[in-house]
C-alpha cells in the first residue's frame, strides 16, 4: 500500500512540484497552503506522514508540528524550511517533528526522509502492539516456541504432525536457532509420560559419553565404584535428545545404532541387556551428508535418525519473529532483574530488525539480557544495545539500486552474494559451493578471509 503524504506549504509552485514528484515516487499526495487547513484535513482523512514548511502565514510550522504530535501521535512530521539552522532543527524536534530538512532539498532526500518517517512510526505501532500481546499472553507460540514467521509456522506444523508417534526426528539448523526448544515441544506434545532427557554429544570424550548414554556396572572401569544408570534408561518412556549428534565420536556410533535397532541397552561391564522405550530426537548444526562423504559419520546411523527431518531457519530468515522474541526476553529478564523495563524504543527495535543475528535466538536473548542490565530507564534504547548491533549494515545484495550510496565494491558484492547463497542452503557448504560453481575448499578460503566462525572444513 502506497504511503499517504500531506504537503503543507504556502508556496503554491513548490507544493505543485512536490505533489508531482512524490506521486511519481509512489506516494499518494494531498496538500494544503495553510496549517489551519491541514489540521482540518487531518480530522477527516488519514495520512501516514506530513511534510510541512516552518514559515507560513497564520499558524506557523513549529506550532503546527506540535499540534499534530498531540492529536495524531502516530503521524510523523517532517519539517522543510528555507531558514535552516541548528536552532531551527532543535526547535522543530522539540515541537514534535520526526525529521528536519533545509531548503533547497533534493527530491531523493525528501523521499528518503518520508520513507524513514513512515517506517519509524510503523515500527513504533508494531512495538506497542507486541507489548500488549505479550502482556496478555496472546502471542502465537507453542511450548516456548514463538512462531509468527511463515518459516517457523511451517516448523510447528511438522512438530504437530510427528509429535504423537514414536518416529525419530532429526532437527537441523545453525547454532542458537532453538533446536532443543523444538525438541522439548515435540516431547510435550507427544503425550509420553517419561521424562525429557538431553545430552550434548560434543561435550565429553568417547568413553565418558558411552557410560553416560548406556550406564555401567560396578567395577566396569577404574573409579566405577558403583553401578550407574545410563540416560537411555533414565529416559525410558520419554524422549532422549542427542544434541550435536554430528560430533559424536565415530567409534561410538555403531553402539548407538545397535541400541536404536534393538531397543535394548547393555551397560558397560554388565552381562545382561534390558529393553528401553525411548523416543529419539537428534539435533545438529553440521552437514551430516558432508560428514558421511568424509567418513566422519555412519550412513546407516544417519538414516536411522533421519526418519523425519526438521530444519530450523536462522533468525535472519525469520525477521517477523525478532520483535516478538525480543519482547518475551525483555519481560523475562526485567522480571528476573527486578527492574521495571517495559518496552523497546522504536529506534532500538529498528536496530534489532536490521541486524543479521549470526548467533540467532541465543544471541538475541543475550543482547536483551545485556540491555536490561544496562538501561537506566523503563525502555531499552539504542545506547543499551551492543555496538555490533548498533553499527551493523545489512548484507542484503543490492544490484538494482538507484541511489549511488547503495552501490558497493565488487568484493563486497561477492561477499554478500556468497553469504546469501550459504544462508539459502541452511549453511550446507556442499550445496552452496555447487550452486556458486566453486570448489568447497575455495568457499572455505573465502569464509576464512571474511572472518566467519564456520570457516573450518569440520563446520558443515
Amino acid at each position: 500500500m502506497s504511503a499517504r503524504v500531506l504537503v503543507v506549504d504556502d508556496d503554491v509552485n513548490l507544493t505543485q512540484t512536490l505533489e508531482l514528484g512524490l506521486a511519481q515516487r509512489g506516494f499518494v499526495v494531498s496538500s494544503a497552503q495553510r496549517a489551519e487547513a491541514a489540521l482540518e484535513h487531518l480530522r477527516s482523512t488519514d495520512v501516514d506522514v506530513v511534510l510541512t514548511d516552518i514559515n507560513m502565514p497564520g499558524l506557523g510550522g513549529l506550532e503546527f508540528a506540535a499540534r499534530v504530535a498531540e492529536s495524531h501521535p502516530d503521524t510523523p512530521v517532517v519539517v522543510l524550511t528555507g531558514f535552516g539552522s541548528l536552532e531551527a532543527a532543535v526547535a522543530a524536534i522539540r515541537a514534535g517533528a520526526y525529521d528536519f530538512l533545509s531548503k533547497p532539498a533534493r527530491l531523493d532526500t525528501i523521499v528518503i526522509a518520508l520513507e524513514r518517517a513512515v517506517q519509524h512510526c510503523a515500527l513504533r505501532r508494531e512495538v506497542r502492539r507486541l507489548r500488549l500481546e505479550v502482556s496478555h499472553g496472546s502471542r502465537v507460540q507453542a511450548e516456548g516456541v514463538i512462531a509468527v514467521s511463515a518459516a517457523m509456522q511451517k516448523a510447528l506444523d511438522v512438530v504437530a504432525r510427528v509429535a504423537a508417534g514414536p518416529t525419530s526426528v532429526l532437527v537441523t539448523g545453525e547454532s542458537g536457532t532453538g533446536k532443543e526448544v523444538i525438541a522439548r515441544a515435540i516431547h510435550q506434545r507427544s503425550g509420553r509420560r517419561g521424562p525429557f532427557v538431553a545430552v550434548n554429544c560434543a561435550a565429553m570424550p568417547e568413553a565418558l559419553l558411552e557410560s553416560e548414554l548406556f550406564g555401567h556396572a560396578r567395577g566396569a572401569f577404574t573409579d566405577a565404584r558403583e553401578a550407574r544408570v545410563g540416560l537411555f534408561t533414565e529416559a525410558n518412556g520419554g524422549t532422549l535428545l542427542l544434541d550435536e549428534i554430528g560430533d559424536m565420536p565415530l567409534g561410538l556410533q555403531p553402539k548407538l545404532l545397535r541400541v536404536l535397532q534393538e531397543r535394548r541397552v547393555r551397560p558397560l561391564g554388565a552381562r545382561n541387556e534390558h529393553p528401553v522405550d525411548v523416543r529419539i530426537i537428534a539435533a545438529t548444526h553440521r552437514d551430516l551428508e558432508a560428514r558421511i562423504e568424509r567418513g566422519a559419520f555412519r550412513e546407516d546411523l544417519y538414516f536411522r535418525l533421519n526418519v523425519v527431518s526438521l530444519h530450523l531457519p536462522p533468525l535472519r530468515e525469520r525477521s517477523a519473529d525478532v520483535l516478538p522474541l525480543a519482547q518475551r526476553f525483555l519481560s523475562e529478564f526485567s522480571a528476573r532483574a527486578g527492574k521495571p523495563v517495559q518496552r523497546l524504543s522504536p529506534k532500538a527495535a529498528e536496530k534489532l530488525l536490521a541486524y543479521d543475528w549470526p548467533g540467532n535466538v541465543r544471541e538475541l536473548s543475550n543482547c536483551i539480557e545485556r540491555a536490561v542490565a544496562l538501561t537506566r530507564f523503563d525502555e531499552v534504547g539504542v545506547d543499551d544495545l551492543p555496538e555490533k548491533v548498533v553499527s551493523h549494515r545489512s548484507t542484503r545484495v543490492v544490484v538494482a539500486a538507484e541511489d549511488p550510496s547503495d552501490f558497493v565494491s565488487l568484493e563486497e558484492l561477492e561477499k554478500r552474494y556468497v553469504l546469501k547463497v550459504l544462508e539459502a542452503f541452511g549453511g550446507n557448504k556442499t550445496q552452496a559451493a555447487r550452486t556458486l560453481g566453486i570448489e568447497r575448499k575455495t568457499l572455505y578460503r573465502k569464509l576464512e578471509a571474511w572472518g566467519r566462525a564456520d570457516a573450518q572444513p569440520g563446520s558443515d
